[in-house]
């Protein structure tokens, strides 16, 4: 039977009496001088899929290896299921990783390969036959048991790595960048694979990413990562519509930022004037500020209404000229161009067909509602 998904559940990052799974504190990895991990702390419940996201050489990596023990941290502790892990090697820890290359075995078959683990650790061989066949139903693979890599798709490849790894039953599977060698549509295929898979198993995974996308698809909660510090943890919509700050904002997903002073605020209104504006943007109120505080107001692209006639009553309204419109299918992307010089990305759903869309150079208004804007203070 399916494991529930936590997202169906009560959720025990909510939850203050929940026991975390994975307990870092104050992590830091240091190579020499300098320092790849800065002082992490960081909760994770069982049956989670946690994502770590951040750019190259963020440090989300050298955090995995030190889950996995690959690494030994320079400073702090971790505990897995309530077990600390320092001095414990990587083959005696309750984890297995999972890594981009696949690194399987080329001349064994899909079967030797996902078995293989298991032999080299004593499991006996009628037990190890019957855990490999179920993982490869599991996979979708049982028909591919006797192929080798080289007869199988990227796709396919992937899965393949991930029984060799979910065979050993860890407690805890750490992938660092599992997809990344898939084109984008196999990615997007295999994200829901990996999510079936997870929910079926109730393992606890932690992937790697540097893809938002992949990241918002897959978690139940996101880190996000930067300089070696985890900057934000929530789910995916407070990640997205909450962000803390405008690495965050421009990280996950497009935004456009308006810099700018508070003017005025009040119980319901708070007032920003932004030269790149030429005026005053509306927001929802944000405690704490103060009247001619540096402020960044925040507005994603799809919360923008654009149009050729000026609105009547909206909160925020400007205008510009259409710079570049790109068509993508679904959506369309505008560029538009303020009389201020900044650029303001818009985008537009085409399940409305209209007789004469906007185009290039044509002269349109933008607005948006104050409650679509998130005030950032760093």
């Amino acid at each position: 039977m399916a494991a529930p998904s936590l997202a169906a559940e009560a959720k025990p990052w909510k939850n203050p009496g929940e026991t975390p799974f994975i307990r870092i504190q104050n992590i830091t990895k240091k190579f020499g001088d300098f320092t790849a991990v800065d002082n992490v702390s960081l909760d994770i419940y069982k049956g989670e899929l946690f994502c770590l996201l951040g750019g190259s050489g963020c440090g989300k990596s050298t955090l995995l290896r030190m889950l996995a023990g690959f690494e030994t941290p320079t400073e702090g502790t971790i505990e897995i299921d309530g077990q600390a892990m320092s001095g414990i090697s990587s083959h005696h820890r309750p984890t297995n990783m999972m890594f981009q290359s696949y690194a399987l075995f080329p001349h064994m078959t899909v079967e030797k390969n996902v078995i293989y683990g298991l032999l080299r650790e004593g499991v006996p061989k009628g037990e190890a036959r019957d855990r490999v066949a179920e993982m490869l139903r599991l996979v979708k693979l049982e028909d591919f048991a006797k192929r080798k890599p080289h007869q199988l798709s990227g796709g396919q490849q992937q899965r393949v790595a991930l029984a060799r790894s979910l065979v050993k039953q860890p407690k805890l599977l750490l992938l660092d960048e599992p997809l990344g060698a898939l084109d984008k549509k196999l990615r997007e295929e295999t994200q829901f694979e990996l999510i079936r898979i997870q929910e079926t198993l109730g393992v606890t995974f932690i992937v790697v990413t540097h893809d938002q996308e992949e990241a918002m698809t897959l978690s139940t909660r996101i880190g996000v990562m930067d300089a070696g510090q985890i900057v934000q943890v929530g789910e995916p919509p407070e990640i997205y519509e909450a962000p803390n700050s405008r690495y965050v904002a421009d990280f996950i997903g497009s935004v456009n930022l308006f810099a700018g002073e508070v003017d005025a605020s009040g119980a319901d209104m708070l007032r920003v004037v932004s030269a790149e504006a030429d005026g005053a943007i509306l927001a929802s109120p944000k405690e704490g500020l103060k009247a001619r505080q540096g402020v960044w107001i925040a507005i994603r692209p799809e919360q923008i209404n654009l149009s050729r006639e000026k609105p009547e009553g909206a909160d925020n309204i400007l205008e510009g000229v259409v710079e570049e419109v790109a068509y993508l299918g679904n959506l369309s992307i505008y560029r538009v161009l303020l009389d201020t010089g900044k650029v303001v990305r818009v985008t537009r759903s085409n399940l409305v067909h209209e007789e004469t869309p906007i185009k290039w150079d044509e002269r349109v208004f933008l607005c948006w509602k104050a409650s679509a804007g998130v005030v950032l203070t760093k």
